[in-house]
């Protein structure tokens, strides 16, 4: 699903009135009418409604909505427009006109002194005040207003994104001065500023309300940002031939795993057997060969001549995807190996954990990666290898960056894990819930993605794909054990049957 800017929004707007013979009052009458039925479905006609709508398109939205609302016998309603300005957008203007009309609705257009309705947290706010396309912050009067509906408690719905927060960017705004919405009503597809952690306390949670806008502009745009469902990766994962073998679905190797650390090895190899890779071999220490064997049977083992930790390495045979990372350690002979490593291996490979850490000490290593390397931090691990970050914005705009100068792709894992190509193109994940958050889930998702770059698929999409699998994997053993307990071990088997869901599944 693509997701757009608020000023492509706009051109996707006027494409749809064109294309459908519609105005684009028409077109706001619609989306009212959509979050009316929604509305409708959570509240009951007794409910107490306090509308507060702005001067442009949003105002208009809110007060088609109050009397939409009105007519399906919602009595307990209040509407404030906001007009300081003498300004209101034309849609607007029609809109007001048409509220006008409409006996028994409590509206009131405010010029210029205001005295706000008492509110509790029993009643219900629509946010009309600003859209998505606001540059803020928001001033005074309008500043006041916001502080006050928040300090409420008030059920507060917003419409498009919650008054104060633009669509895209955020990053010099404080949230503390934006509604904060318990539900975000938006419109076709989600905004970009709904996929950053630091935006969640004022979006609340968000829907997505189909307004029929137009197919054929929506799919000639080209877009940097992408939310990735199963249709978009479902094409990458074909059916196998009746009379491959194991080498037809290629070989992985791993550098991973040190004394007290041999779990993320074993962690690492399972989601990459269970995703599909032909061969797995598990370079690590020596102390390691027994939990490796024990615990993988499937993988082959290739001890290092260090006891406790890796010193050495050396590729020795043919492999088609190599990773690098999990348990790995720190010791500084192990660093030495690493560097050797990139030195020597010039194909892609997949980069984790220690292996990052690695790299924080010793930063020219990260020069050193192979074109198209996959590297996959958590917020910590990118933070001490890029410097501090005080926003997951600010994080992904640095992304964006070293993506492009190292000619690498980033998978910056969270919530909604964001896919960072050298193009400058973010895919976030769709998949994935908060019981994911547990100890060894990482080294999974690296095995899963090192999986499918072993079995042919480029590392773009490999890596694209390999988060979207493996957060279906936490959702299937989230359905099985839920979110509390839930073990990498579990998501590590799940991966099988999440590319079983997505292979089965009609076109």
């Amino acid at each position: 699903m693509k997701i757009f800017t608020s000023e492509l929004i706009r051109e996707i707007d006027k494409a749809t009135c064109e294309a459908q013979g519609i105005t684009s009052l028409e077109l706001m009458e619609r989306a009212a009418a959509a979050i009316c039925w929604e509305i409708e479905a959570r509240f009951n006609a007794n409910q107490r409604m306090v509308i507060f709508a702005g001067p442009g398109n949003n105002g208009g939205d809110a007060l088609a909505v109050a009397r939409m609302l009105y007519e399906q016998g919602y009595k307990n309603i209040e509407v404030f427009l906001f007009n300081v300005m003498g300004k209101l957008s034309h849609d607007c203007n029609e809109e007001k006109n048409k509220i006008s009309q409409v006996g028994g609705i409590n509206f009131t257009e405010v010029t210029k002194d205001f005295q706000p309705p008492e509110l509790s947290q029993n009643d219900v706010v629509i946010d009309g005040l600003f859209g998505s396309g606001f540059k803020g912050p928001l001033q005074k009067g309008f500043l006041t207003l916001v502080n006050y509906i928040n300090d409420s408690k008030a059920f507060t719905v917003s419409i498009d994104v919650p008054t104060g927060l633009s669509g895209e960017w955020n990053q010099n705004v404080s949230r503390r001065d934006m509604i904060h919405a318990k539900l975000t009503l938006t419109f076709q597809f989600p905004r970009l500023a709904f996929f950053f952690e630091e935006n969640q306390e004022v979006i609340g949670e968000w829907k997505l309300l189909d307004i029929e806008l137009d197919e054929s502009k929506m799919k000639d745009i080209p877009v940097d940002f992408m939310l990735v469902e199963e249709r978009n990766v479902r094409p990458l994962l074909q059916k196998r031939n009746k009379f491959s073998g194991k080498r037809d679905y290629g070989s992985a190797l791993f550098f991973a795993g040190s004394v007290g650390m041999s779990g993320a090895a074993v962690l690492a190899a399972k989601g990459c057997l269970r995703s599909g890779v032909g061969l797995v071999t598990v370079h690590s220490a020596k102390v390691s060969l027994p939990i490796v064997q024990t615990s993988v049977p499937e993988a082959l083992f290739e001890p290092d001549r260090n006891e406790h930790f890796i010193t050495d390495m050396s590729v020795h045979h043919n492999h088609q995807a190599i990773a690098v990372g999990p348990g790995l350690g720190v010791n500084d002979k192990t660093i030495d190996a690493l560097e050797d490593l990139l030195k020597n291996y010039k194909h892609p490979m997949v980069v984790d954990a220690d292996a990052l850490n690695c790299m924080a000490r010793r930063p020219h290593l990260l020069g050193l990666l192979p074109g198209l390397s996959v590297i996959t931090p958590h917020i910590g691990e990118f933070d001490r290898i890029f410097g501090n970050h005080s926003s997951n914005e600010e994080r992904l705009k640095k992304a964006i960056d070293m993506a492009k100068y190292y000619n690498i792709i980033i998978v910056l894992k969270g919530h909604y894990t964001a896919t960072i190509r050298p193009t400058g193109r973010v895919y976030f994940n769709s998949t994935g819930n908060p019981g994911m958050a547990t100890a060894g889930a990482g080294d999974v998702l690296t095995g899963v993605i090192a999986s499918f770059i072993a079995q042919g698929i480029p590392p773009e999409k490999a890596a694209t794909l390999g988060v979207f699998v493996h957060g279906m994997a936490g959702d299937l053993a989230e359905e099985k054990w839920g979110e509390f307990g839930l073990l990498a071990s579990e998501i590590a088997d799940c991966c099988a049957l999440a590319l079983k869901n997505i292979t089965s599944r009609k076109k």
